[in-house]
This record gives structure tokens, sequence and C-alpha cells, in this order.
């Protein structure tokens, strides 16, 4: 049909490959976008954890008879969040002072309640961990097996599952904190922090 609109005239004559244009580097370009817009949301959901280990008073973060604790709740988000933004199950460990301990079936607590200091800074190592992953993303990478045995999912898919734990545990926080001082802090959108280090 176009053609023959060319050939009569109502449209100039246009080299097949101009009509037909796409961009060389197309696939790098919407690689470039999912990237920063999963960093965005899941900087956002990281950003949502923090703000809920920052606005916790210290009489609810260290109440030993809350079931779950306020700290642990926190402790665990950010242990997975650490795990699962690793290339597999084999060989991974958490920085010092946390242990495996998430890890056994039985449910064993870490033998300390974690300061939330510690916690913070565990936040940092994992919100730097999680840039570094999402930056190192390519076509190839995204589509490959996760590396973690119970979950049969590619690279991307264990991504977005990570975000939900994260966003998951940040709400239930923020419900603690509602539900004991009538307080919670508010939705983050979007992260504010960069993709790429500038």
């Amino acid at each position: 049909m176009v053609y023959h609109l060319i050939e009569e005239g109502f449209f100039p004559p246009l080299p097949l490959c101009d009509i037909l244009f796409i961009p060389a580097n197309l696939h790098l370009v919407m690689r470039n976008q999912w990237q920063s817009l999963i960093w965005r949301q899941f900087g956002a959901a990281i950003d949502m954890l923090e703000n809920a280990i920052v606005a916790c008073p210290v009489l609810v973060w260290s109440d030993r008879s809350r079931n779950p604790e306020y700290w642990y709740v926190a402790y665990h988000t950010l242990f997975f969040l650490d795990y699962y933004l690793s290339d597999s199950e084999k060989g991974f460990a958490p920085p010092a002072p946390y242990t495996l301990s998430e890890l056994d079936p039985a449910g064993v607590l870490p033998d300390r309640v974690y300061s939330r200091d510690e916690l913070l800074a565990y936040l940092t190592h994992c919100r730097e961990k999680c840039r570094s992953k999402i930056v190192a993303l390519t076509d190839e990478k995204m589509a490959e097996s996760c590396g973690f045995e119970r979950r049969n999912f590619s690279v991307a898919e264990l991504l977005l599952y990570n975000m939900r734990h994260v966003q998951h545990h940040a709400a239930q926080l923020n419900l603690m904190l509602r539900q004991t001082i009538d307080s919670a802090p508010n939705w983050v959108g979007q992260t504010k922090t960069p993709l790429e280090r500038e």
C-alpha cells in the first residue's frame, strides 16, 4: 500500500531503510531504560526499609516480647536482600558480624540483637550491591538461570522477587510502627539515589 502511494506521488520517495529505520543500538537503549526503572523502584523499596529502621524508637527496637521482633524483621530482610543479590547460594557469606544462621531450617535467631547502626551499615552494603548488580546486567545475564536451586527464576525475575520481598517487610515494619507509636514513614515513589555513580 505504501509503495503504491509513493509510486503515485503522494509521498516523496524514501529509501526503504529510512522507512524501516531502527537504531542499531535500540537493545542497549531499552536495556538502559529497564535498568534505570528497576533501580528507581528497587532503590525506593530499600529507601523505605531504611526509613523504617531509622524511624523505630529504641523501646520498640529492643522489645524482646514482640513476635516477630522489630530488629529481627529488618535483619531478615537485609540478609535475604544480600543473599539473593549474590550470583548463587554457593559461597555466599554475609559481611561480619552476620552469620548464615538465617538459612538454618530450624529458624534459629541470631545470638544477639543487632543495633540500628549495624543494620544501617548492612543496608548501605546491600544498596551498593544492588546498584552494582543492576548496572552489570546484560541481555544475556538477565535471561540466565538465577543460580539458586530453590528458585526456578531467571536473574531478571529474581531481582523482581527480591524487590517484592524487601517491600513486603518494609510494609510490615511500617505496620508495626503504626500499631505501637501511631506513626510511620511516608511512601517513597522513586529513589533519589542515582543508578550510576556521578
